[in-house]
């Protein structure tokens, strides 16, 4: 069985993918056009996928929470993502505003203690073993996302795919990653 716009909800409900690609398929420029209008002035194309992503994964995980008939999903997944473009908007606001306040200290800088050097270090491995994780083109987007900053329609373009194809692969990598993060134990170690 299919997702359609009668029976959407309910397999959103039972955590069926279809249901999510239905829902992206459909509700992605109302969520769009939601964020960018609250987040547009920041000038960061970024923040405004990252938010769009966040809202899908919110949709995803709290579909079960919603009650009302399909034709009320609209304004839920509205609420939502306006609920997640204020709160980005709110966060990196503060952010460049502590950037602001706050002068460089360059002595600070260079005077990184080992431990601060050792932990970043760690942390990277772990993000890079997260990252092998994934299939091959999945992980190639991640690295032109997060690590090159490039939009996901550059993205699709590089690689052929559509920006949706694109848009799912990092919701899903994101999913992915997330619950494999969760199983690290202290030292690094994959459950």
């Amino acid at each position: 069985m299919k997702a359609n716009e009668t029976n959407f909800v309910r397999r959103l409900q039972k955590h069926k993918e279809d249901a999510l690609d239905y829902v992206v398929d459909t509700y992605l420029p109302l969520v769009k056009g939601t964020i960018a209008k609250v987040l547009i002035p920041l000038q960061n194309n970024g923040l405004i996928e990252e938010c769009i992503n966040d809202t899908f994964l919110a949709v995803w995980h709290h579909g079960d929470q919603f009650s009302g008939a399909p034709e009320d999903f609209r304004k839920w997944i509205y609420a939502i993502a306006r609920s997640k473009a204020i709160d980005s908007y709110r966060k990196e606001m503060r952010q460049r505003e502590r950037i602001t306040a706050e002068e460089p200290d360059f002595n600070a800088q260079l005077t990184q203690s080992a431990e601060d050097e050792l932990f970043l270090a760690e942390e990277q491995a772990e993000i890079k073993g997260l990252l092998n994780q994934l299939e091959a083109t999945d992980r190639e987007i991640f690295i032109m996302k997060y690590m090159l900053g490039m939009r996901s329609d550059e993205i699709a373009d590089r690689l052929g795919l559509t920006r949706t194809a694109v848009d799912n692969r990092i919701f899903r990598g994101k999913k992915k990653l997330k619950e494999k993060a969760a199983h690290i134990k202290l030292g690094g170690n994959l459950a």
